[in-house]
């Protein structure tokens, strides 16, 4: 039977201003009083016998004088509150039955975000099993832009498809496809180096993928105006990571198809620039493989020279990621853009020390850590910054080669990782390195159980701040 090749996307886009809807009515502690004393006397009382409290993430279905849905109350909580999720009304597209519904304007509430916490909250991966029913949709509120909320959804919805799908559905071949596809919607080119050419240009990204039977590839996508500023992302898609020779426990390798979770959030990225219109020289760099095992698999001890001429002794074959970055940044670095940008599921010690709701980003440059900084409060895409300890470098001595893959002692796993993918880039100061999970373990208002795109919106952010659209 032939697999399904149907897409996830958002509910929908936002509704056409002026469809007919069911206003929601935002409650908070402050405004809770005059709400109700101005509702319908049937739904005052309605609201009442089910004690209705302006508690986050509260909803009350409130009945019309002739039965029917006549208004929703939905608890804000405090908005002001450390703990207020700003993405709370991302619970509304699962608490709702089907039909039209608009927000009513509320003092302290911002209508742009809770339109597209609605769009985030609604994914769903329906690849393999069909959809639910039909499902409400939103009205987008007066004085957003619908258009540009929408497209960001889009975006976040494609990266998810990318990392939710498993890995007998999603190798290196189908990455270079979504790629291809991404080029072709926004006019970009792309080429691809595979083959012997790539064992040739990129020797560490042909070591780590060459026992797998799916071909590795160098993916390199350009937009823009050559003579605009030049900006490059770079992401590390490992479709499936077995930890090769040093292998994974089952338990880790679960989810593994997750670990290309650094290249489904750049190319989740690269959709928001590209369809923002920004005057940027951009450039789309994602090493694509699969970390298998077979009597061709790399080894630990192996001495492998890199594209930018380092020898690299293989520490570890489960620190494969850090491996095919180097080249890909050693590729840009060539060009050494104004920007360099690189998103990877790198280190299990990020996730130790932040947990895997906080990325951490590494970055020289403490005006662009600030701005990095500022854009993801702006979006509500958080990250933590963390030191390039430069002593650490220390830890990734080798007595064969330039630089072992590994570091020699327990410790500071992140910090290690970023200064090895710093040697590689060292033409480019102004280099983000973003450590990312991937992954919502848990359903949150927004951000639905399974794949994420962490950072993505907050470098779209970035960019549009930095490069404003033409």
């Amino acid at each position: 039977m032939p697999r399904r090749t149907r897409r996830s996307i958002p509910l929908s886009d936002l509704l056409t201003r002026g469809t007919a809807a069911t206003p929601i009515l935002c409650v908070t502690p402050a405004n809770w009083a005059d709400i109700a004393g101005n509702l319908p006397s049937v739904q005052a009382a309605y609201a009442h016998a089910v004690d209705f409290q302006p508690k986050a993430g509260r909803v009350a279905l409130l009945p019309a004088a002739d039965g029917t849905l006549g208004a929703v109350l939905f608890g804000l909580g405090d908005p002001a509150a450390k703990t207020a999720d700003r993405f709370i009304a991302g619970k509304l597209p699962a608490a709702l039955p089907p039909g039209a519904y608009r927000f009513e304007p509320a003092e302290g509430v911002d209508a742009a975000e809770a339109a597209l916490a609605w769009l985030l909250g609604g994914y769903r991966f329906t690849r393999y099993r069909d959809p639910d029913a039909e499902r409400p949709g939103l009205v987008a509120p007066d004085g957003i832009d619908a258009e540009a909320m929408t497209r960001i959804a889009r975006a976040v919805a494609l990266g998810r498809d990318l990392v939710n799908t498993p890995a007998n559905d999603l190798g290196p071949a189908e990455i270079e496809a979504a790629v291809r596809a991404l080029a072709e919607r926004h006019g970009a080119t792309v080429t691809v180096t595979t083959g012997d050419a790539l064992a040739r240009e990129f020797p560490l990204v042909h070591a780590v993928g060459v026992a797998s039977p799916r071909a590795s590839r160098l993916i390199d996508l350009r937009w823009g105006a050559s003579d605009a500023p030049r900006v490059t992302l770079v992401g590390k898609g490992v479709s499936f990571d077995t930890g090769g020779l040093d292998i994974k426990p089952p338990s880790g390798m679960l989810l593994m198809k997750k670990d290309m979770g650094g290249a489904a959030a750049a190319i989740a990225a690269a959709d928001m620039v590209m369809g923002s219109g920004l005057k940027i020289s951009f450039r789309l760099i994602i090493p694509a493989v699969e970390n298998a095992i077979a009597g061709d698999a790399f080894r630990p001890g192996d001495v492998i020279r890199s594209r930018a001429g380092l020898t690299v002794e293989i520490g570890n074959t489960d620190a494969e990621g850090r491996l095919i970055l180097a080249d890909a940044l050693a590729l840009a670095d060539a060009e050494a853009p104004d920007l360099l940008i690189d998103f990877a599921t790198l280190t299990g010690a990020a996730r130790v020390a932040l947990g895997p709701d906080l990325p951490a980003f590494f970055t020289e440059d403490d005006d662009l850590a600030l701005a990095v900084s500022k854009a993801a409060l702006a979006v509500a895409d958080p990250v933590w910054r963390l030191p390039l300890h430069t002593p650490y470098a220390g830890l990734l001595d080798s007595k064969v080669a330039d630089l072992n893959n590994v570091s020699n002692g327990p410790f500071a796993g992140a910090i290690v990782a970023a200064l090895f993918l710093r040697r590689f880039a060292p033409a480019t100061r102004a280099h983000v390195h973003f450590d990312l999970y991937g992954w919502n373990p848990t359903t949150k208002p927004g951000r639905p159980e399974g794949g994420e795109v962490q950072t993505a919106r907050l470098v779209h952010a970035l960019l549009q701040a930095r490069y404003p659209a033409a």
